[in-house]
């Protein structure tokens, strides 16, 4: 079956994808709760079916869906401890009080008058029709029922109801297990939907595999994934069928034939595309229903970018980078996303492995290359991006800037070139001619006039003109392009199909890709080439025919690379259904006219720990502020005016110490920010950050102070 999830994911390079010889072997079961990490699934099934079943509510942006209990939106008013148990032991003694002066008949014996009008005569003397002993029941009874009276209105004034499910209960509580759908028209177990649609020996074989564990998570999901294209007209139902009836779970595999993952740090759920960083933390700043909660990220919050800022060693790649990357790893090998991670060699991005594609850009044992031109045949196109990678970070952001003038340049030479040669230019070929080298310039001109290319010949006598000119910017494309044309990248970059270089296009299909940047000595050439991977991620996703593929690009360490038109592409991004994640160790490293539209451009804004005061004020002024009630406490001194009240005062100065004082409170609404630049710099603990959320329906949620440790 010809579904998403089998196409060509590199349908780009000059050979396909390396297949393995025989069928894929079966790892193990993903690590799926309850189960501990790695613990194979038992022959029943039944921990992925229990995960397959357990409830997930809809709930908040962000909020972990698997297993998760709403809470109420507000919080509800608690008693303090100590005024609660106090509040308590005086209803008890209060209401002891009252029964043992009615005992002993201290006040009156008026409380006998029901008894009197309610009980026959012939019950109360000892020689009724009861009996001495009926008798004596009977105004026992009388009593006991007086009695609970007492200890119910004690136990309403004294809340014993609260002391006993506050102090009482949780020490008894045993752990429920997870709820589970096991109602057979709602069980997603049993394949219902295939089943209505005539699918019937297909839901049938599905069923069986989960239930005899050789299901797992990513099969069901990339399962689901291509009976989405058989419900949209992309694919029949009798390929699917097919495929299903012979593979089973194993139906309708990634091109790589992989199942899963070769190790995973991270929790997953892929029924809710949720993967999770962390613990939203108890804190009075958080709201009420976030307190306690799972904190997770899906393609529904990164389809409005994320942007991450903190300090080296504060856990960006770690916790953020590592886990999002795994997920949508995750989510290729179902099929429904397309991952490109870019970050430096050795950053612990994830095993090789765990990739269709590794670029080790610098790495002579490097199997891909990069398209520098991200494989597109228009030559404007692609010198706006070859622009933009080369001096965007030098862009004036205002219109008519040296992005403008450079796209022009490059037009001048690479349309020609391209006429004359079927190709772009390699790296050395385009310094030389961005030098002005003569040679070249020759053989170009005596190409095109051999063509018949007129409008590609005055191109090149436009540039031969402007060439050493004041305000010409060849000569800083000329500088730009020799940081890649030095030793270490020999071979790389190549555009005469002797490599197998990797495009942007192929993010048309599930594909996983990573790409390894040089660090050691090329600072700038690893900037250079992360600006043209941007640049080629944001044009790329723009023009995909199939939009329902999740893309996204994961950028650590985004140093230098945000310029005004990555600015306008991630605007652009949520429309195509996709998204980026950029990381900065602070925003500084981001022109300050384009720190305010990064973050307004980003719908996910994250500030981890140790982050600068001044970076904190352009957090703070990004999330804005809200109303809050503030308690002014007022203590002012009691002046007594008579001797009695004089000389009380003076006691009571001498026990305490003090002069005696009355309070006053005043409560009144202000506006306050949210979280201000002091408490983002020095009140997030390690380990620990700020994060807001919007998904791409437009639903957010405020900044969150998150545990991502747990």
């Amino acid at each position: 079956m010809d579904s998403d999830g089998t196409q060509e994911a590199r349908g780009t390079h000059a050979s396909p994808v390396p297949r393995p010889a025989g069928p894929p072997e079966v790892p193990a079961m993903p690590a799926l709760p309850p189960r501990a990490p790695g613990m194979p699934p038992p022959p029943d099934g039944s921990a992925f079916l229990g995960w397959l079943r357990a409830p997930r509510p809809e709930a908040a942006p962000g909020v972990w869906r698997f297993g998760h209990r709403p809470r109420p939106a507000e919080e509800p008013e608690e008693i303090p401890t100590r005024q609660l148990l106090s509040g308590a032991l005086i209803a008890f003694l209060v209401g002891w009080l009252i029964w043992s002066l009615l005992q002993n008949g201290y006040i009156g014996t008026w409380w006998w008058v029901p008894f009197d009008l309610i009980v026959p005569d012939a019950w109360r003397g000892g020689d009724s029709d009861l009996g001495e002993t009926g008798t004596f029941v009977v105004y026992q009874g009388y009593e006991l029922l007086v009695a609970l009276v007492i200890m119910v209105g004690a136990a309403r004034l004294g809340r014993w109801g609260e002391v006993w499910r506050r102090f009482v209960t949780p020490r008894f509580r045993r752990p429920q297990a997870q709820e589970t759908r096991t109602t057979p028209e709602d069980d997603p177990a049993q394949w219902n939907e295939l089943r209505a649609a005539g699918a019937v020996d297909a839901a049938e074989r599905l069923a069986a595999d989960a239930r005899a564990g050789l299901m797992r998570d990513v099969d069901h999901a990339r399962i689901l994934r291509a009976w989405q294209g058989v419900r949209t007209g992309r694919h029949s139902l009798a390929g699917f069928t097919g495929a299903v009836l012979k593979d089973g779970a194993a139906a309708c595999l990634h091109p790589s034939g992989e199942r899963d993952l070769p190790a995973r740090l991270a929790r997953h759920d892929l029924v809710t595309g949720q993967v999770r960083l962390g613990t939203t933390v108890d804190d009075a700043r958080n709201p009420y229903t976030y307190r306690g909660t799972g904190l997770a990220l899906g393609p529904d919050l990164l389809g409005t970018s994320l942007v991450a800022v903190g300090p080296a060693g504060s856990g960006k790649t770690g916790t953020v980078v590592r886990p999002l990357a795994e997920s949508l790893c995750l989510h290729a090998l179902a099929g429904r996303a397309a991952v490109v991670v870019v970050g430096a060699a050795g950053a612990g991005l994830g095993p090789a492995d765990a990739y269709d594609v590794v670029v080790r850009i610098g790495n002579q044992d490097s199997e891909y290359d990069l398209d520098l031109y991200g494989g597109t045949s228009d030559p404007d196109e692609a010198a706006a991006v070859l622009a933009e990678a080369l001096v965007g970070d030098l862009a004036d952001p205002h219109p008519g800037s040296d992005s403008r003038r450079s796209t022009t340049v490059l037009a001048q030479l690479l349309g020609p070139f391209r006429a004359v040669h079927g190709r772009f230019p390699s790296v050395p070929e385009l310094r030389q001619l961005l030098d002005g080298a003569p040679g070249p310039f020759a053989a170009l001109r005596q190409g095109l006039q051999e063509a018949g290319q007129d409008s590609l010949l005055r191109e090149l006598d436009a540039r031969e003109r402007q060439m050493g000119q004041p305000g010409d910017v060849g000569g800083v494309l000329g500088d730009r392009v020799a940081l890649l044309d030095r030793p270490a990248f020999a071979g790389f970059f190549d555009t005469s199909g002797q490599s197998r270089p990797f495009t942007l296009k192929a993010l048309d299909h599930p594909v996983r890709v990573r790409i390894d940047l040089p660090q050691r000595g090329h600072a700038d050439a690893s900037r250079m080439l992360a600006r043209l991977v941007l640049a080629q991620f944001t044009a790329s996703v723009a023009v995909r025919e199939d939009r329902s593929l999740f893309a996204c690009l994961l950028l650590d360490d985004a140093t230098g690379v945000v310029t005004p038109e990555a600015v306008r592409g991630i605007q652009r991004l949520r429309s195509g259904n996709a998204g980026v994640v950029l990381t900065l160790r602070t925003l500084d490293d981001v022109a300050r006219p384009l720190r305010g539209p990064l973050l307004g451009a980003t719908g996910c804004r994250m500030a981890l720990s140790g982050l600068t005061p001044w970076d904190g004020q352009d957090f703070a002024e990004v999330w804005g502020k809200e109303w809050t009630e503030a308690r002014d406490v007022t203590d002012r001194q009691i002046i007594a005016e008579t001797p009695a009240g004089k000389a009380v005062h003076m006691l009571r100065r001498v026990i305490t110490g003090k002069a005696p004082t009355a309070r006053a409170v005043t409560v009144r609404q202000v506006e306050r920010e949210r979280w201000s630049a002091s408490e983002l710099a020095h009140a997030v603990p390690a380990g620990h950050a700020v994060l807001s959320l919007t998904d791409v329906r437009g639903e957010h949620a405020p900044p969150l102070l998150v545990d991502l440790r747990s």
